[in-house]
């Protein structure tokens, strides 16, 4: 038994099974109704009696979601320092939820979960027994089965157990929507109900809606639903694939390459508020990490997702961030196993790419190079996506099949790479795949 003192009231962690396959974790919250009230900060009419007659004590919604970040903050950074294989791994979950209110249609929860890869069993019953005339029940049992990183799931019910709710028992202020950004990244950006769980979270406070989803898609790089999943536009046949957002089967190429090549140095060049970082982390084959960017506020979001500030003295010196531009020398990257420019190339100037290649292939020379960007030929499938129009505003260009292999042959020429292709998401039968990879090795000397 753990048991932890909240502002919300006490938590109870325990274990009813624990075996080699399998392990329950229980978390209960008791929540103090008129402790509550007393410490105002229970978001309420103080002249009415909501204040001490409410389901909010007794509902899992933002008090559970307080709970969940408190007790759980170091797993929901995707942090284990006993078992780093198994936070760095996707795991069989299931996750019982009790006493959830459903405001905004029975479906809400599968509009919310099944886009990440959830599947929703839920059970409702009548507000009566005795009374059938007066209804069912607003509140549901949930359950949700699926193959994901805990920390990522532990993240998201901590957004999405306010948002079913659509209340939360405090008041929303600015800081709020840091909270919706670190705990969204990597997921909320893509959702397709990205708005209606931006406007929930946050109390529908506009100022902050509007404010989240601007950096939203400047930290995710992605403006809306032509960076979602694979095939959601072609409806080709694709598997598993075709439920995962793109950034997420991005992430998965990128890592694959990394083993593929035995990279243990690697240098996340562009890498913004930390994404891929987050992943690399994690895994103990990497001994060194750099994460270099040319915004010093998507850098500070990265320290903050990987927790830079509690890391030991070693753990920081294997996990570094630096401010760069992936267009000039900068010899804290060179001579690396590897450097990733994920969804990089396309945000410089196309007169800057020799500048690129000069840093990359002819300065830092590490012995991979790992490339992706958006394949143009792909676009036309997005429904949102008017013709000649890229998928981001920050983008300068982007490059059919044909333009990569063109430019990235040249390149491993000049420097002394070969260079392979590979596609990244479900791959339409014409038009290639979503996402291209380059996947350069330097040649061995003569």
């Amino acid at each position: 038994m753990h048991d932890f003192e909240l502002p919300v009231g006490h938590a109870h962690v325990f274990y009813p099974e624990l075996d080699d396959e399998h392990c329950t974790a229980a978390l209960m919250l008791e929540v103090d109704p008129i402790e509550l009230v007393r410490s105002k900060r229970f978001r309420g009419d103080a002249g009415t009696l909501g204040h001490y007659v409410n389901d909010r004590p007794y509902a899992s919604g933002s008090m559970l979601a307080v709970a969940l970040g408190s007790v759980f903050r170091t797993a929901m950074t995707g942090r284990c320092d006993a078992r780093p294989e198994l936070a760095a791994s996707p795991l069989e979950v299931e996750i019982g939820l009790h006493a959830v209110p459903l405001r905004g249609g029975d479906d809400l929860p599968e509009r919310l979960f099944v886009p990440l890869g959830l599947s929703v069993e839920q059970s409702e019953t009548l507000l009566d027994g005795e009374y059938p005339e007066w209804g069912r029940s607003q509140y549901a049992n949930i359950t949700l089965r699926g193959t994901t990183l805990l920390g990522e799931v532990l993240r998201q019910l901590y957004v999405l157990l306010p948002v079913l709710d659509d209340a939360k028992h405090y008041w929303v202020a600015d800081a709020e929507v840091d909270k919706l950004l670190r705990a969204g990244e990597g997921w909320l950006a893509q959702h397709p109900e990205r708005d209606l769980i931006s406007k929930r979270y946050l109390a529908h406070q506009r100022e902050y809606v509007v404010a989240a989803t601007a950096r939203l898609a400047e930290l995710d790089q992605s403006p809306g639903p032509a960076d979602t999943a694979t095939d959601s536009a072609s409806g080709a046949d694709g598997g598993e694939d075709t439920n995962r957002p793109l950034n997420r089967l991005r992430g998965d190429a990128v890592l694959a390459a990394l083993q593929d090549v035995g990279a243990r140095t690697v240098a996340d060049v562009g890498c913004g508020p930390g994404a891929l970082l987050s992943r690399l982390v994690v895994d103990p084959r990497f001994t060194r990490i750099v994460g270099t960017d040319v915004s010093p506020a998507a850098l500070e979001t990265a320290a903050r997702r990987l927790d830079l500030a509690e890391r030991s003295d070693a753990q920081r010196e294997r996990i570094q961030l630096h401010p760069s531009s992936v267009t000039y020398q900068d010899d804290r990257i060179a001579g690396l196993d590897a450097i990733v420019l994920m969804e990089v190339i396309e945000h410089v100037e196309p007169e800057r790419l020799d500048a690129l290649a000069r840093s990359v292939f002819g300065l830092a020379t590490p012995a991979a190079v790992i490339l992706t960007t958006p394949n143009a030929e792909y676009n036309s499938l997005y429904p949102t996506l008017a013709a000649g129009e890229f998928r981001h505003p920050d983008h300068r260009f982007e490059w059919t099949r044909a333009e990569l292999a063109g430019w990235a042959g040249e390149v491993a020429d000049r420097y002394g790479y070969r260079v392979e292709f590979r596609p990244v998401g479900v791959p339409d039968a014409v038009l290639g795949p979503p996402t291209q990879m380059a996947l350069f090795r330097k040649e061995a000397s003569a």
